[in-house]
C-alpha cells in the first residue's frame, strides 16, 4: 500500500504528485492495467511469449548496430 503523510501546510497538487510518483515506481499502475480485464492463462502465456521475441528481435538489432 502506497502512503503520503501529509502535514497541515502540505498543497495538494504537490502530494497528488508524490502519491502517482510513490504509485509508479511500486509498479501499481501497470498491475491495475494488467488486471483490468481478465485473461486465460493461455492468452497469458502467448503474449508473454510475443514480448519475449519482441525483446530478442531488439536486441539483436542492437547487437548488428553496435558492430558495424
Amino acid at each position: 500500500m502506497v502512503e503520503i503523510q501529509l502535514t497541515e501546510t502540505d498543497r495538494l497538487d504537490w502530494a497528488l504528485k508524490q502519491f502517482r510518483r510513490k504509485m509508479i515506481r511500486s509498479g501499481l499502475f501497470k498491475d491495475m492495467r494488467r488486471k483490468r480485464f481478465h485473461e486465460k492463462p493461455s492468452e497469458a502465456r502467448k503474449a508473454k511469449a510475443k514480448a519475449a521475441e519482441r525483446r530478442r528481435h531488439k536486441d539483436r538489432k542492437r547487437a548488428r548496430r553496435e558492430s558495424l
